[in-house]
């Protein structure tokens, strides 16, 4: 779904779980509430991005583009983040490089209870599935040093 389709959610006496009790809405006020998938996907990124054990999101071309927006000062909070937005449902692809050396299906079992918790809570909408893709693994010490040293001898001329 595009990342620019609104999420139309309706609100009323009847919708308010959705919203929290007290939302300081008009007890029996009616209306539609919109919310566009960019904003889900940032809330998901967001989410995904405070578990500890997450290095990056995104593949390594998004990681790329990342770098460059954070040079210019601005940054993608949805990188890596795919979502496709019913009517009252989501459903989120969230692509992540680990730290190593975590245990990766636990970091990903992390990341999955963290979107769909924050997407329930501040989006207010069921949450279908959380597919989590692993693309790397970030070693400290080693992969910081990339760019800064020597190119490694080849074993073939």
């Amino acid at each position: 779904m595009s990342d620019m389709t609104p999420t139309t959610l309706t609100t009323g006496p009847s919708a308010a779980s959705l919203s929290g009790a007290g939302s300081g809405a008009a007890s029996g006020a009616t209306g539609r509430t919109v919310i566009a998938d960019a904003v889900v996907a940032k809330v998901a990124g967001i989410a995904a991005r405070d578990v500890p054990g997450v290095h990056a999101l995104g593949g390594g071309a998004a990681r790329a583009f990342g770098a460059l927006r954070d040079v210019v000062g601005s940054q993608d909070l949805a990188q890596g983040i795919r979502v496709e937005v019913g009517e009252t449902q989501v459903a989120a692809d969230v692509t992540v490089v680990v730290e190593y050396p975590l245990p990766m299906s636990e970091v990903a079992d992390e990341v999955r209870a963290a979107v769909a918790a924050a997407v329930e809570q501040l989006i207010g909408m069921e949450v279908a599935e959380v597919n989590v893709v692993i693309v790397d693994v970030h070693i400290p010490g080693v992969d910081d040093d990339d760019e800064t040293t020597a190119p490694a001898t080849t074993r073939v001329r």
